[in-house]
């Protein structure tokens, strides 16, 4: 669509906007901000307060008088709610797996784990991925409101639809639908010119997701992370997704070990898309999938993995 992909505020419709950070990598998400005549609906918050202060100045800039009244969060992962607290006097809405999940990822815990030494190739990756975002003083700020399917808001005379269509990225994904303006705010649903990961799957419903999006109808899709685009950048999403799931599963019915699988499998188009060592975190969930009996990876071993593919 030839839009600019720039750091900041983006106006992507009358009184709609997009807030993009690239290069779209681990940690930089994407919000946005939605006027009504009198208030206004913030989609996610940003990794640290930090970002997040820096986004909330620039978009009172131009929301004027009107607040933000209502926050959503797309999911549970930390890019996308930990600034909760800077916005905490709004309304604060999510799905419930969203809102359970959410519970259960202190940002603590990754504060303190960026402190330890000692965790050699994992230490030194989640250094790099992490290490510019300052977790200190982060307070969980849970939803206040959640609900399951899908929930009608109106911003003014907008009109909104939250759309559950988790378990896929993480267990409570939420698409936020503007049907009159033909936008969507896909949250992690789509990675634009990065590669998406599997933390909850199945990678099947994650590909009707996409499907889902796809049947909106929408003109302008704003991904969770990278720049704002069309249908394009959903259709390029399930195309990878297919792919990984089929060849994850190739690799499973051959008796391949998941280490031996995913170093196998040669992206070819993908190659390319940012963070692709997270194929590490996606063929584990087709193998967790087709053995369902086998222990679960922790959260630890999937950052291996993923180190090993650096």
């Amino acid at each position: 669509m030839g839009r600019a992909y720039t750091k900041g505020l983006h106006e992507i419709g009358s009184g709609l906007f997009a807030y993009l950070q690239p290069e779209g990598q681990w940690g930089y998400s994407n919000a946005g901000l939605v006027l009504g005549e009198d208030s206004g609906l913030l989609v996610d918050t940003l990794f640290d307060l930090k970002l997040t202060r820096e986004m909330l100045d620039a978009m009172a800039r131009v929301r004027g008088q009107r607040p933000i009244e209502t926050v959503v969060n797309t999911h549970a992962n930390g890019d996308h709610c930990w600034g909760n607290q800077l916005v905490s006097g709004a309304e604060i809405i999510a799905s419930r797996r969203c809102a359970e999940e959410l519970a259960r990822i202190p940002p603590i815990a990754l504060h303190t784990l960026l402190r330890t030494e000692g965790l050699g190739e994992v230490g030194a990756y989640l250094q790099r991925i992490f290490g510019a975002f300052d977790f200190e003083g982060i307070e969980l700020t849970p939803p206040t409101r959640t609900f399951d399917g899908e929930l009608s808001l109106r911003v003014g005379s907008r009109e909104l639809r939250l759309i559950e269509v988790g378990p896929a990225h993480t267990a409570g994904d939420v698409l936020v639908h503007l049907p009159a303006e033909r936008v969507v705010f896909t949250g992690d649903i789509v990675f634009a010119g990065g590669t998406p990961i599997v933390w909850a799957g199945p990678i099947s419903n994650w590909i009707a997701a996409c499907d889902r999006i796809m049947q909106l109808e929408v003109e302008t899709v704003v991904p969770g992370h990278g720049p704002v685009g069309d249908l394009g950048a959903v259709r390029d999403m399930r195309e990878y997704l297919s792919f990984v799931d089929a060849e994850a599963a190739q690799r499973h019915a051959a008796g391949m070990s998941l280490d031996d699988a995913v170093q196998d499998i040669a992206l070819g188009a993908f190659s390319g898309w940012l963070d692709r060592e997270r194929l590490a975190v996606n063929v584990q969930a087709k193998y967790r999938e087709l053995s369902p009996d086998a222990p679960p990876a922790s959260t630890a071993d999937l950052f291996t993995l993923m180190a090993k593919l650096v």
